[in-house]
C-alpha cells in the first residue's frame, strides 16, 4: 500500500510540475494563480422531489465548500464570500468541509468564527469535516470555530428539520472517509424512509455506500473539481474518493449527488479552467 502511494505521489508531482511549466510557457500563469482563483460562479438548481413537503416548497439552500484558508486563500476573500451568500438569502446553509488548509498552522484561526457568525439563514446551517479539518491536528480547532459560528457540526448524526406548519425532512452527516471514522448504518440506517432527505459526505465517492440508503440528494465538495482541467480533457487530477463523481450533478440509483468545484485551493494554488462554486439550491414539490 506504501509503495502505491508513493508512486501515485510521484507521479502527481510530475503532472502538476508539467502544469506549472506549461502555464508559465504559455503565458497563462497570472490567470491561473489570481485571475481565474479570484472568479466566482454561482450555480442555480431547482431541485424537484416528489417526498419535498408543500413547506418546504421555494426553500433555498446554499452549498459552499473547500475554503482552504491559507496565504492563499486570505480572510479577506472569505469576508466577500460571506457577504456574497448573505446576498444570496439562504435558508438553509451548508458547509461541506475544509475550512483552513493547514489548522495547526494557521495562525488566525481565532479570527474565523467572527466572520462566519455573520452567515444568516433561516432555517439553520449544518456542516461537516472534511479530510483538512481533521488533518494537521485540526479536528478540536474546527469543531470549535463551527460552532461557535452557529453551525450545526454532524458527525455520524441525522437531524429533523421542522418547519412551523410542522412540515418536515432529515438531514444526514458523516465524518470524513479519508482521517475520520464514517459509519453508514449507524447514520443512514436510521433515516426515515417517508422523508426527504439529505446527505452531506464530504467525499463524493461516499455515493458508492450512501445509494444503499433512502438517501434523496447527496451534497459532497472534496474534488474541487480537479482544480486544474484541460479542453477536451478534463480534470488532471482528482483527490482519493472522488475519482466517480469529481463535479456537477449525478444520478445514483434513487438518489442525486452534487459536487460542488468548492471556493479555495491545496498543494498547488492555482485554478485552470474550473472556477470557484456557490451552489444556490430551490427547492420545489413535484416529480424528479
Amino acid at each position: 500500500m506504501t509503495k502505491t502511494y508513493s508512486r501515485r505521489s510521484f507521479l502527481k508531482g510530475i503532472l502538476s510540475l508539467s502544469f506549472a511549466g506549461l502555464l508559465t510557457a504559455a503565458g497563462g500563469y497570472s490567470y491561473a494563480r489570481f485571475i481565474e482563483p479570484s472568479l466566482l460562479d454561482i450555480t442555480p438548481i431547482t431541485f424537484t422531489h416528489p417526498k419535498i413537503p408543500a413547506g418546504f416548497n421555494g426553500l433555498k439552500i446554499v452549498q459552499f465548500s473547500d475554503t482552504h484558508l491559507s496565504e492563499f486563500y486570505p480572510l479577506s476573500r472569505l469576508e466577500k464570500i460571506v457577504a456574497k451568500i448573505n446576498d444570496l438569502g439562504p435558508d438553509l446553509l451548508i458547509f461541506t468541509g475544509d475550512l483552513i488548509d493547514k489548522p495547526n498552522q494557521y495562525r488566525a484561526y481565532k479570527q474565523v468564527a467572527p466572520v462566519l457568525r455573520t452567515l444568516s439563514a433561516s432555517v439553520g446551517k449544518f456542516a461537516i469535516y472534511g479530510n483538512h479539518d481533521h488533518g494537521g491536528y485540526g479536528t478540536d480547532i474546527y469543531k470549535d470555530i463551527m460552532e461557535a459560528s452557529g453551525f450545526n457540526l454532524l458527525k455520524n448524526e441525522v437531524k429533523r428539520i421542522t418547519l412551523r406548519d410542522g412540515s418536515m425532512i432529515q438531514i444526514a452527516g458523516i465524518d470524513d472517509l479519508m482521517l475520520g471514522l464514517p459509519n453508514y448504518e449507524k447514520t443512514l440506517g436510521k433515516l426515515n424512509e417517508g422523508l426527504f432527505s439529505i446527505l452531506l459526505a464530504h467525499e463524493p465517492d461516499a455515493a458508492i455506500q450512501s445509494k444503499h440508503y433512502p438517501v434523496d440528494l447527496q451534497l459532497s465538495g472534496h474534488s474541487h473539481g480537479g482544480q486544474i482541467q484541460l479542453p477536451f480533457y478534463g480534470p488532471l487530477i482528482t483527490p482519493p474518493f472522488a475519482s466517480v463523481y469529481t463535479e456537477g450533478m449525478y444520478d445514483v440509483n434513487q438518489m442525486k449527488v452534487y459536487v460542488n468545484r468548492g471556493l479555495g485551493m491545496t498543494r498547488l494554488p492555482f485554478r485552470f479552467f474550473c472556477k470557484p462554486e456557490i451552489t444556490v439550491f430551490t427547492l420545489q414539490k413535484g416529480k424528479n
